[in-house]
This record gives structure tokens, C-alpha cells and sequence, in this order.
């Protein structure tokens, strides 16, 4: 029997929260999706050049604004005064040298995968008027914001007069205090992107992406033709200056091209330090990458992170011993350095504007279950051994250093706390939250589980982790399993800092409060584990061995005597969507229901733009073979053994994942009379903008879950059904 999709997407009656029925209704011992879905959540964290002044951006469900603090007092508050949960992201704070004036870009996309179809910004809210992508600047102190400029990527001349931006992939600049139009300021064949300004504002450097090869641009007057650094049939990005000016360092890997590769073996992807002259472009090789699969270039974070140190050394990470660490080379070459050493990943990596030393984000500590959070640790540029700044069971991310190098800000979160903005003093101290009072009241912190670090082996004997979430008592209970997307990505012991995964550990731990056991794995192709578990052999449309891992935790909750083995269902998003409709396809018989947010589904199709990148890695030979490989690896080649009953979401302005996923899945389940429903939100984006979308989205999946796997009706909040339409 076919379930008729549902049309949620007309009309809720919301607002900022529950009604107060729904409050109502919630006993002391349990909380509504409005609630749990409400916290803070800071975002775009940065530090002025100089003083001790930060900013980010908080969203409180839904609304965006951005917000500054002036040490050493660290007094929180608003600089702009947005209301609406209208979808409009704010992205790329910058601070002017002196810290008087933000910058930041209003609108936009900033996490997708590629550019929507005629450059349209993202318009969830579904308004008449167009939205736009825009640069904006607000004083610290208090003021109106101003429109600087239709355009994205902003970078502010540290000579406080002029903002270069990205505007149809070329290169824009604008007056601060806008006394012109803005102007097209450099004109280069390439698309232009990584803007970044010397030292002294009299040059500004970029990335030329030409396709299958890319340089390092430097302009430096109108009257002067642009100068590319050392130009060759490379990948040539991540210009960092060096202290005094003169000199850029920039990463720089092969070109496109090549000897095709064959089926499912995995290849090194080499990548070499390059430092140039920027008065004669003239360039030379620091290091070169070992062509081993380890010494590729890292994908954690933001890749290999390049940074001047004291002593003319450049920072970076690598993988050579197997996990993400920090290496220090010179500039005459030589062997490097390693700053950090163990069984664990270096992630967030800042530094004081002297280079002296840096401050990074980690896997590790004192706890064995620290493998699980992330802690913070400085670590001297004169190799001196890294000391913790934090530790517990808290999560602490994303650093950044005051321009005066004596307070290191950061984002702050635990097991039933939120992410907050928070500082300690970069000598060390104790660490203390900025913005506690945006907590709501009704937040329901007493009520939150503490999650529970389990370990089990996959069939080919490789160790997995998960969280587990569940309350005590109650007798046999439903079970879900969670899986991320990404799938270079780690969920933790406490809330997650992407504000995607913010949200699904709330609903994890919404459905824990509400009788389901709950187990999010984090299976292999994920980070935290090294490197080998990061780039899994034959994963994905090679194999997905990783699915193994989804079984294994399938088999783990099977062991729980509290778990109720026929009724265990499965949720995620995006490659956990793939993931969630792989289980459902391939084994009905152990998922009884599985929500599938904006999932892959089809490893070769012309709509995903897989087929094409498939022919293009393989040898022709292998070529047949490759794409039967991957046609086995999709959920829809299972579609003859689906039985489940599924709920699929999606918004159809995606760009992270084609829509037409969703399209397609839903007209081969209709056909093979597999029980659907679905849930399409118009105008959305892949991680939805609006906190009513998700408060649309999660309410359905819970109504679901509690339909399917404990045949009731599920709670009704935030959501008025418009009626099921075919």
C-alpha cells in the first residue's frame, strides 16, 4: 500500500516558538521540537588586526545578526538589528585595521557545491523581491549598517579606505565610506577568488581559476599589469603573505590531466609549499609532498592551512604519519617539523598576528573519550610542547587570537549546552561564555541526555564509534539510527559547531526524551579517526563499504535488551540520506522506517553530473566496469527489495544535491509500490535557511517516526497539514 505524500509546505503558525498549547501539553519531563530547536547559535567568528575586539554572527532561530565584544571586559551585544526569519545568511565578517567598522555579506549560498542557474541568490522565504548577495558595514559602536555593494568575498584593504570583493568572478573594489560606486578593479581572464591584501594595502593577491589550471595573480595599480607568481600548468591557491610584504607563500598541486585512472584504487594527490617574490613573481619549492597516500594534500578543516611563523618558517598541516598534524618547514627547505604528534586530528588552527605561536583545535586530551569532543591547545612556534587550554567534556572549536595576542576567543559547547561564544586567556585560565542569557528560558537543558561514547566492529573488523542517546526505564523501546553527511564530518559527546549538525544532535536528543533509543555512527569516509579511516577503500560509488559500518551499528542496538529489534529505524541527510535510502533498499528487513533528507540516490546519473566525472577517472576499459560498480553502490539499483515505508525532504533549490534525486526516487518507489511520503519545501537550499523550514522538516520526521515505528500520531507542533495531494 502506497502512503499519499504529504503537502506541509503551506502553512504553520508558529512564530518564535511553541504555542502555548503545545507548552501545555509538554509534561515536566519532556520538551517540544520548538524548544529543543531554539537555541543560539554563533557563527563566522573573527578578531580585529588589532586591540581585543571579536564578532560573529548569532542566529536565534532564524535571525541573524551580527554581534561584537571589547575585551578585556568581553561585553556582548548587537551591532545590526535583523528580525525576520527571512533566510538571508550573514558571512565573511571582516574587521577594518583600527576595529571600528565590521564588514559582512548578507545573502547567498556559502556552503554550496556549486552556483544555482542564472547566479540567483537563494530565496527561501519566497519573497517578490529579489533577493541579493550584498556587502554591508556596520560601526562597532553603534550605527545603521550601509550597503557597500552588490557582490560576496569581501577583504578589507588594511589601509581602511577601500573593499576588494568578488562580483561575477572577477574582482570589484568599493570605498569604505562610499563615496563611489563601486568598480570593476581587475580584469583577469580566470575567475577570481582567495582575495588577500598585503601587509601594507599596496597589493592585493588572488586566485586565478583558468579550469584546468590556476595562478596566483598580484595586482598593484591600475597603471601596472597584473604580475602571476611563478605561472605553470598547476593548481596554484592559498596565497599567504609573509610578514613584511614581500614575499607569498601558496600552495600548489597538478594540473588536470593525465594518464586516466583505474577502477577503485585510490591515488596519491601530491602537493607542494611554493613561496614567491612579489616584486618579480620569480617562485621556489620549500617542500614537496611524498607521493604516498599519505602525504596527499589534507582535506580536514581548511586544508593544509599555510601560515608565516617566527624564525621564517611556514606552518601546515599534513597527514604524514597517518593523522592530521602541524608541521613547520623554512624557507631554505630542509626536513620539517612536526608541533604535533599522537593518535588524533588537528582541526580549527589559528595564530597571533606575530607568529609566535598557534592555537589549534583537537581530538584528544586527558579523557580516553576526548577522541570524541574537541579541546583547545597553544602551541609555541619555537616548538615548545602544546599545553591545553580547555579540557572536560565540553566541545571547543573554531579560535581565534585578539589582534593584541593576549585572549584567545572560541565557540563553546558540552553535552546539554549550546554552542556560545566564549574566551580564556591565551596564557591559559579559565574559559568563560559571552552570550548565556540568549539561551531561551524555556530551553530545555535539565532534560537533555548525556551521551554515551560506544565502540563496536563492522564486519571487516574495523572499529567504529557512536553516541548513544536514551533515557532510563520504559520498558522495550524503538531505536533510530543516525548517520551524518558530509561524509567528512564527526559527530560528537555534546552539540555539534556546524549549525546543520546542531540540529540533528537536538533531534536526537528530542527523540531520546520521547522513548526512542538513538545511535549516531560515525562511519568510515569520517574524520577523527585517521587517515585511512577518512579515505576508506571502496566507499561510496565504489563499493560503499561504508555501509558496513550502518549494519554494524544495526547489529549493536540488536544487543541492547531495552531495543525493540522490529522497530529500529534509520535518518539522515544528504550523504546520510543516501546512506538512510541504501539501509531501506538493501535491508527492509532490519529498518522498519527511514527518513531521508536530501539524499543521493543514484551514483551514475546525468542529472547528479556523476555520469560524466565517471568517465573522466577511468580508463576506457574500466570504464563499464566502474559504472556497474557504482549503478550497485546506489540506493535505486535495491529498489526491487525496498519494503519500508520512507519520508523524503528536500528543498528544490539545492545545490549541494540536484533536486532531481528526489524526483527520480519518488517516481521509481510509486512504481514499485513502495510506501512514501514526502515533503518538499519550494525555494530551500541543501542546509535550509529558515528555522520555520526546520521546524516543517523535523516535525514531519518525528510525526513519521512515531507513526511508522510506534503506530501513533506524532506531536503536531509548528506544523497545519494543507491536506495529502498526489
Amino acid at each position: 500500500m502506497r502512503i499519499s505524500p504529504l503537502a506541509l509546505s503551506a502553512t504553520v503558525a508558529l512564530g518564535l516558538g511553541a504555542s502555548r498549547a503545545a507548552q501545555a501539553q509538554a509534561s515536566a519531563s519532556s520538551f517540544t521540537i520548538p524548544q529543543v530547536l531554539g537555541f543560539p547559535f554563533p557563527t563566522d567568528l573573527v578578531a580585529a588586526p588589532t586591540g581585543a575586539r571579536i564578532a560573529w554572527v548569532t542566529d536565534v532561530r532564524g535571525v541573524r545578526n551580527v554581534w561584537g565584544a571589547d575585551g578585556p571586559g568581553f561585553a556582548a551585544h548587537p551591532l545590526t538589528n535583523y528580525s525576520a526569519d527571512d533566510g538571508q545568511e550573514l558571512t565573511n565578517l571582516a574587521f577594518t585595521r583600527d576595529g571600528q567598522t565590521v564588514v559582512y555579506v548578507r545573502g547567498g549560498d556559502h556552503d554550496a557545491n556549486w552556483p544555482a542557474e542564472g547566479g540567483l541568490a537563494p530565496d527561501p522565504a519566497g519573497s517578490a523581491t529579489q533577493p541579493k548577495v550584498q556587502i554591508w558595514a556596520v560601526p562597532f559602536v553603534g550605527g545603521a549598517p550601509r550597503l557597500l555593494a552588490d557582490g560576496d568575498e569581501p577583504a578589507v584593504s588594511p589601509r581602511g579606505d577601500v573593499v576588494a570583493f568578488i562580483r561575477d568572478h572577477k574582482v570589484w573594489s568599493v570605498p569604505l565610506d562610499g563615496s563611489k560606486p563601486a568598480a570593476m578593479r581587475v580584469f583577469d581572464r580566470g575567475e577570481a577568488s582567495e582575495l588577500t591584501w598585503s601587509p601594507s594595502g599596496d597589493a592585493l593577491a588572488f586566485v586565478s581559476d583558468r579550469g584546468d589550471h590556476s595562478f596566483i595573480g598580484l595586482f598593484t595599480a591600475d597603471s601596472a599589469p597584473v604580475r602571476y607568481l611563478a605561472p605553470s600548468t598547476t593548481r596554484d591557491e592559498g596565497p599567504v603573505w609573509s610578514p613584511d610584504g614581500r614575499r607569498l607563500a601558496f600552495v600548489r598541486r597538478p594540473g588536470a590531466g593525465g594518464a586516466p585512472r583505474t577502477l577503485l584504487d585510490r591515488h596519491p594527490d601530491p602537493w607542494a609549499i611554493w613561496v614567491a617574490d612579489a616584486a618579480t613573481g620569480d617562485g621556489h619549492v620549500v617542500w614537496t609532498s611524498p607521493e604516498t597516500l599519505r602525504g596527499s594534500v589534507s582535506r580536514v578543516g581548511d586544508g593544509p592551512h599555510l601560515a608565516w611563523l617566527t624564525g621564517d618558517r611556514i606552518l601546515y598541516r599534513g597527514e604524514l604519519d597517518g593523522w592530521p598534524h602541524l608541521y613547520t618547514v623554512r624557507l631554505t627547505g630542509g626536513e620539517p617539523t612536526r608541533l604535533t604528534s599522537g593518535s588524533f586530528m588537528v582541526e580549527d588552527i589559528a595564530q597571533d598576528s606575530a607568529g609566535s605561536f598557534v592555537v589549534y583545535s583537537a581530538n584528544t586530551g586527558r579523557d580516553p573519550s576526548d577522541d570524541d569532543r574537541r579541546h583547545l591547545f597553544r602551541a609555541g612556534a619555537d616548538q615548545t610542547a602544546p599545553v591545553p587550554l580547555t579540557m572536560g567534556d565540553g566541545i571547543e572549536t573554531q579560535p581565534v587570537v585578539t589582534g593584541d595576542g593576549r585572549t584567545v576567543a572560541f565557540i563553546a559547547a558540552g553535552p546539554r549546552t549550546p554552542p556560545l561564544v566564549s574566551v580564556v586567556p591565551a596564557s591559559g585560565g579559565a574559559p568563560r561564555s559571552l552570550t548565556p542569557n540568549l539561551i531561551p528560558a524555556d530551553f530545555p537543558t535539565a532534560q537533555l541526555v548525556v551521551p554515551r561514547r560506544v565502540v563496536f566492529r563492522s564486519e571487516d573488523g574495523l572499529p567504529v564509534h557512536g553516541q548513544l542517546f536514551e533515557r532510563p526505564g520504559g520498558g522495550k523501546k524503538p531505536a533510530l539510527i543516525f548517520v551524518h553527511g558530509g561524509p567528512p564530518r564527526q559527530m560528537l559527546l555534546g552539540w555539534h559547531y556546524m549549525d546543520y549538525y546542531s540540529g540533528s544532535y537536538a533531534m536526537n536528543q528530542y527523540y531520546a526524551n520521547h522513548g526512542y533509543v538513538v545511535l549516531s555512527v560515525n562511519y568510515r569516509l569520517g574524520i577523527g579517526y585517521g587517515h585511512e579511516f577518512h579515505y576508506a577503500e571502496h566507499a561510496g560509488p565504489f563499493g560503499a563499504s561504508e555501509y558496513r559500518d550502518v549494519l554494524a551499528g544495526r547489529a549493536f542496538l540488536a544487543t541492547l535488551p531495552e531495543v525493540d529489534s522490529a522497530r529500529v529505524g534509520i535518518w539522515g541527510g544528504s550523504y546520510g540520506g543516501f546512506l538512510t535510502a541504501l539501509a531501506l533498499a538493501r535491508n527492509s528487513n532490519l529498518f522498519a522506517a527511514g527518513v531521508d533528507l536530501h539524499g543521493v540516490h543514484n551514483w551514475v546519473s546525468d542529472d547528479s553530473r556523476r555520469f560524466a566525472a565517471l568517465q573522466q577517472r577511468f580508463e576506457h576499459a574500466d570504464l563499464e566496469r566502474a559504472m556497474q560498480v557504482a549503478w550497485e553502490s546506489s540506493p535505486v539499483a535495491s529498489i526491487a527489495s525496498w519494503r519500508s515505508p520512507v519520508l523524503l525532504i528536500q528543498g528544490d533549490d539545492d545545490r549541494n544535491v540536484h533536486f532531481g534525486e528526489m524526483v527520480d526516487l519518488v517516481q521509481r518507489l510509486s512504481a514499485a509500490s513502495v510506501p512514501y511520503q514526502q515533503l518538499v519545501l519550494p525555494n530551500e537550499i541543501h542546509g535550509f535557511l529558515r528555522f520555520q523550514s526546520w521546524l516543517t522538516a523535523d516535525s514531519a520526521a518525528a510525526r513519521f517516526f512515531d507513526s511508522t515505528l510506534r503506530g501513533m500520531k506524532g506531536p503536531q507542533e509548528g506544523i497545519a497539514n494543507a491536506g495529502d495531494r498526489r
